[in-house]
């Protein structure tokens, strides 16, 4: 039925369907030009907008950065290092890729308005052979590895490794990982290690320019370089072309400003790649005077992101430099010599028998936190209560002087409960968080003498002391007035300070420029040192017992004794003849205890006892004065002999001249001599003259220094010295100050483990710090040169413990001596005394061989320390990295420090 009806219908309709039929199809042709012509206009809208089309501005584009096709081999043709302001660092695999900046200073404008006409054409579909070209170039892998450096694996192996097959980001995301390695590499920036891949979020005009394998022949590597503002941001950083890098910190986040990093969504981005917003200003700018937030603590299983510095301080390292060895000999540890210097270990004789080393090829580390009596307070070689009880005396007091244990410890000391980030020098000069040296004792003993008092949170020092609790400022200006030859800080440099008490008076005297190097036993006077370190003033824990100090002979400006507790005058003045050892011929001896003023019994006879024993010494009673109104305290000033002429018409020989095999600059462990050491008298010896008056003589080379003697280096031994001068005014200005994100203002205690003639201290002589300059054993014995220069240090057996508090220092700087080390000691342990000695927040900065830098990268990243830069270049590493606050859980007992 409904077919015949529709037969029907159809046979009588048959012309008038035909005709609509036609009217249908035209109508829909119709539809179909007008759906054409409304598309078609709808592309050319945007272009309405400006005068020049659009292309037209790309071609402008081309025109101002050039795209280069790089020749491999001509990477060899250019020198490693130009230190010029408009280079562009050369980072990792692209070594000479050359870009032409354009002057034209509307073509950051005509970026921005290209962006935005063309957001809708930027496409991720880049070809592989800019990746290729990533991976190629320069014919070495010189990767970033912010993991591992030198091939070493990381703590987290289930990454892939990076290969051209696996990488399939275009040439733009290519050039935007290049510029987030140049901030990673200069701020020690890091990124999540668990994201391989990061999406390009430049604009329309940054990816236009297309490259695809039809476009250039097969093996072509071409790539995108019209990222102009990025390119000048870089063009004032200088980075060493083929500079081996971490291989692992292929992540990266693009610092540009909002004109080059524009929306993106994860649509555009191909399969797999992750989009980031990077325009994150207000955190960048909050961040760029923040180095290492106080307070942070590190997540052992993720990389922190450190200072993303702002622009302003990204231009700042203009001038920034990695020397290496080709640039200077003074790097390579291999080309140390002994020189005409003899090593203290030799001098001495005494030096322990080496570790066996421990060179472990193992990544894993596994720590353990130290359990002794001392707790957070623990010295190793000052707590070993084992061999303090098997002490047969402690009449000279034994107890306090060095006992190191037979195996080196490689545990972690804990911190204090409560413990937070030393406050800044010059405050903490006067203050000083009490959780952080939570120690009240003092406070009961000497609170009348305005040692110390505790405030709220706080251990406030008023500047007092026991001879001069009105002020120490007042008290080292009436030294000056009894005595106007001393003047302080021109003449009279560098002082050391027996029985210092917390410090108060080295640390007022950087008010007139002189050091101290203060000194006081770890005795019943609880953390007198750790007090003074605490506020940013040089100390150490020793004890006039029965070895010489570790200094060498002749040293010291001024000696100086405020109440020291020490018995000068017994046992043949066996402790004053130290001093006179480390007395400069002419140098003063400042004493300013109860028997200079008192009149008690006790008092007068030590007073004559001490008259007799320094005349014996042909030392000159230059003043004594009178009580002075403020202190009420009196000053005795001896004067050492500047000839041997008394010594010579003595009429009794008592105390007796050293004979002439005795070395007075022969320190570590040599027992105290009963004798004294003639004066230098030939114009050529160290001692005959006075140093240059400071600050002159910090630059001058010593008079005794001759040309004929060989230095370190292997240079003249003058000449070695200005050579190594002007090198570590170059890294530490090139280098230090800006290339590593360090925040300068917060360093107060610096250590330099390995100082040879001091430069580095010297490079930072103009800073608001003071540097220990470690001569080890095993070195050129070189310290005497430091204190010349009116530097001070201190000789160490780096196999041992070093004598101070834990948490005493902002800064280690470590010139090749890990390498020299774990030949004879267990590195590990080493390694774990530079943790002991370092603050939560501090940095160590380690130049050595590459393997000697990649195992210790790895030690320090087991202890979930920052690696803030990781870098090497021909087999010679340069590390920096911040100690975080993390400690271990499990325990270690050591049975030797239990009381």
């Amino acid at each position: 039925m409904a077919l015949g009806r529709y037969n029907r219908v159809d046979n009588n309709n048959n012309k008038s369907s035909s005709y609509c039929s036609t009217v249908t199809i035209v109508i829909f042709m119709g539809l179909c030009l007008v759906g054409i012509w409304m598309i078609t206009s709808s592309w050319v809208v945007p272009v309405q907008n400006g005068d020049d089309p659009a292309e037209e501005k790309k071609n402008q584009l081309k025109d101002q950065v050039e795209t280069v096709i790089v020749d491999s081999n001509d990477r060899d043709n250019k020198p490693q290092f130009e230190d010029k302001p408009n280079d562009l660092r050369k980072d990792g695999p692209e070594k000479n890729l050359d870009v032409s900046l354009a002057k034209d200073k509307g073509k950051a404008n005509l970026a921005a308005e290209e962006n935005q006409e063309k957001t809708e054409e930027a496409k991720w579909d880049k070809s592989k052979k800019d990746n290729q070209q990533f991976n190629s170039v320069g014919g070495e892998k010189n990767v970033y590895n912010s993991e591992n450096l030198g091939g070493q694996g990381s703590e987290n192996n289930n990454e892939k490794p990076h290969s051209i097959k696996d990488d399939k980001k275009s040439g733009s995301d290519y050039a935007e990982k290049k510029g987030d390695e140049s901030t990673s590499r200069t701020y020690g920036d890091k990124v999540d290690k668990n994201d391989d891949k990061v999406s390009d979020k430049r604009s329309a005009d940054q990816v236009k320019k297309k490259s695809s394998n039809e476009d250039s022949p097969k093996g072509d590597k071409v790539f995108d370089k019209s990222f102009v503002d990025q390119v000048k941001k870089s063009s004032n950083e200088v980075f060493p072309k083929g500079d081996k890098v971490d291989k692992n910190n292929e992540n990266g986040f693009d610092k540009s400003s909002d004109s080059q990093v524009k929306k993106s969504s994860n649509e555009d981005a191909p399969k797999g790649d992750k989009v980031f917003d990077k325009s994150f200003d207000d955190q960048v700018k909050k961040r760029s005077n923040e180095v290492f937030p106080k307070g942070d603590k590190v997540d052992k299983n993720n990389d922190n992101v450190f200072d993303k510095s702002s622009d302003s301080q990204v231009k700042k390292s203009s001038n920034e430099v990695f020397p290496s060895v080709a640039q200077s000999e003074l790097l390579n540890e291999t080309m140390i010599q002994n020189g005409s210097f003899t090593t203290q270990a030799a001098e001495s004789n005494k030096e322990k028998n080496a570790e066996s080393s421990s060179n472990s090829s193992s990544k894993d580390y596994s720590w353990k936190l130290c359990n002794s009596t001392a707790g957070p307070d623990f010295i190793p070689c000052l707590d070993n209560c084992e061999a303090i009880r098997n002490l047969p005396t402690n009449i000279h007091y034994e107890h306090r002087e060095r006992h190191c244990p037979e195996v080196p410890r490689t545990c972690l000391v804990p911190l204090p409960e409560g413990y937070k980030f030393p406050i800044e020098w010059p405050k903490s000069r006067d203050k000083i968080w009490y959780k952080n040296v939570p120690h009240s004792k003092l406070v009961e003993f000497k609170g009348g003498q305005n040692w110390l008092k505790i405030t709220g949170d706080y251990l406030t020092f008023p500047g007092g002391g026991t001879q001069f609790r009105r002020g120490a400022l007042h008290y080292i200006d009436f030294i000056q007035q009894a005595v106007p030859d001393i003047a302080w800080g021109k003449r009279s440099r560098v002082i050391l300070d027996v029985g210092c008490g917390v410090a108060s008076f080295g640390g007022y005297l950087f008010e007139r420029n002189v050091l101290a190097m203060s000194l006081a036993p770890k005795d019943e006077h609880e953390a007198q040192v750790q007090f003074a370190l605490e506020r940013g003033i040089p100390a150490v824990s020793a004890v006039m017992g029965t070895k010489r100090l570790p200094y060498p002979g002749t040293v010291f400006d001024i000696i100086h004794c405020a109440r020291c507790r020490v018995p000068w005058h017994i046992e043949g003045g066996k402790l004053l003849l130290e001093l006179n050892r480390l007395l400069r011929p002419g140098g003063f001896f400042l004493w300013s205890a109860t028997p200079v003023y008192q009149l008690k019994a006790q008092d007068v006879e030590i007073w004559k006892a001490m008259i007799e024993q320094t005349k014996a010494m042909c030392w000159e009673l230059v003043n004594k004065t009178s009580k002075e109104p403020i202190n009420k305290v009196a000053i005795a000033t001896f004067r050492k002999p500047t000839s041997n002429e008394c010594y010579e018409q003595r009429s009794q020989q008592e105390p007796p001249l050293c004979p002439e095999s005795d070395d007075p600059n022969a320190a570590w462990n040599v027992p105290l001599q009963t004798c004294m050491h003639k004066v230098p008298l030939d114009p050529s010896e160290r001692g005959s003259k006075w140093p240059e008056e400071w600050p002159a003589r910090l630059e001058k080379s010593p008079y005794w220094l001759l040309s004929s003697q060989v230095g370190v280096y292997g240079k003249a031994a003058p000449e070695d010295l200005a050579a190594d001068n002007e090198h570590w005014k170059q890294v530490v200005t090139k280098s230090y100050m800006q290339g590593m994100g360090i925040n300068w203002s917060s360093v107060r205690n610096v250590m330099d483990m390995k100082a040879v003639y001091g430069g580095f201290a010297a490079a930072l002589k103009d800073m608001n710090l003071w540097v220990m300059n470690v001569i080890p054993v095993d070195s050129p014995d070189t310290l005497p040169i430091i204190y010349e220069r009116g530097l001070f240090g201190i000789y160490h057996d780096w196999c041992e413990s070093f004598s101070t508090y834990p948490r005493s220092y902002d800064l280690l700087h470590a010139d090749h001596i890990f390498s020299r080390v774990k030949k004879r000691c267990n590195f590990v342990a080493v390694v774990a005394e530079v943790d002991r000695i370092l603050r939560p927040g501090g940095k160590l900065i380690a130049r050595d061989d590459v393997e000697t830098i990649t195992e210790l990268e790895n030690m320090v990243r087991s202890m979930h320390w920052e690696v803030r830069l990781s870098y090497s270049k021909d087999k010679e590493g340069l590390l920096c990295v911040q100690k975080s606050m993390w400690r271990p859980t499990e325990v270690e007992t050591l049975t030797y420090a239990i009381a």
